[in-house]
């Protein structure tokens, strides 16, 4: 329903329906409100009616709010938390304006950012695109059809087929031997004998820790669902050098191990390898030992063979004694 009334030498008019919203301009013609009312209460009837984006909205408010709003309440806040302070960094694509934002301008982000690496620029599109999807379909923002859906994301990169050369394993247990970061040695280690990831290890408390059944209960893996893993002599040895000072078996911020573990690639001179690589390393030995799918299936937490089968890198002449 409309209503119209002069004003300041202006005719102000107002269209509201129940259930839709409502709109307002000025004009300095009656005749011309008049017409202007009609199309938006025709609009507004046929549903095609939208809200004017508010003034001003640039992509750093949209991000901004996706970080306040959705974030907090995922599994991965605290890595996302730093990819999107990250991309708030991007000056010139969060000072566009959402109701200007076209594909190109994301095209060209897009461009650029990949030089820093295929999934690094493939997480910040990921998430543009859901916090776009986000605001106009969840919080009711008068967004345009996401230009982030017409654009070409980059290809996932191959799969890694890193394991530890001769002699590297050597390397890093050196360099590790002058570092004040008591708790590297022993995650690296854990790593290698149990195939957990990183998060997994550094999430561990002492509560998850059964000697009795020799296993380590993870309560939320990256699957949504809990396992237990077997806990080798090894790993068990390494566990019970630890010292108790905390209820988590590696009190220590997942920031402060990632830069203890670049040092240690420097000094090691072991630059290539991430510590994922060690997931590869601990999968491909167990099947070297002669473990069956299926029992290397409960200690990695794979849900499928060929899931798993991207971990394995037989040695050579692991593979030629199978032949």
């Amino acid at each position: 329903m409309a209503s119209i009334r002069k004003r300041n030498q202006l005719w102000q008019v107002q269209v509201r329906r129940k259930g839709t919203g409502s709109v307002s301009k000025s004009f300095h013609k009656k005749s011309d409100a008049l017409t202007w009312a009609i199309t938006q209460e025709a609009l507004m009837q046929t549903g095609d009616w939208k809200p004017k984006m508010a003034e001003n909205l640039t992509v750093a408010h949209l991000i901004k709010s996706y970080l306040e709003k959705v974030t907090p309440h995922k599994k991965g806040a605290a890595p996302e938390t730093r990819r999107l302070t990250r991309l708030l960094a991007e000056k010139s694509l969060m000072a566009l304006l959402l109701d200007e934002a076209k594909p190109h301008h994301f095209a060209s982000f897009r461009d650029r950012r990949i030089k820093d690496g295929r999934r690094a620029c493939q997480y910040d599109l990921v998430l543009l695109r859901a916090a776009w999807n986000t605001a106009r379909i969840e919080w009711g923002w008068a967004l345009a059809d996401n230009p982030l859906s017409l654009i070409r994301f980059p290809k996932n990169n191959p799969p890694r087929e890193r394991r530890l050369r001769t002699g590297e394993y050597e390397k890093l247990l050196l360099a590790s031997a002058n570092t004040r970061a008591w708790y590297l040695w022993p995650i690296i280690e854990i790593a290698v004998e149990t195939c957990m990831r990183r998060g997994e290890i550094l999430g561990l408390t002492w509560a998850d820790i059964n000697m009795e059944t020799n296993t380590a209960f993870l309560p939320n893996t990256k699957n949504g669902k809990s396992r237990r893993v077997p806990l080798s002599s090894k790993a068990r040895e390494v566990l019970q050098k630890l010292p108790i000072t905390n209820e988590k078996v590696f009190p220590i911020t997942d920031v402060a191990f990632r830069q203890a573990w670049d040092r240690l690639r420097q000094r090691s001179g072991v630059i290539d390898l991430t510590f994922h690589d060690l997931r590869h390393e601990g999968i491909s030995r167990l099947f070297e030992r002669g473990l069956s799918i299926p029992q290397v299936m409960a200690v990695s937490g794979h849900q499928t063979a060929s899931q798993l089968f991207r971990y394995v890198q037989l040695s050579d002449r692991d593979e030629l004694d199978s032949l």
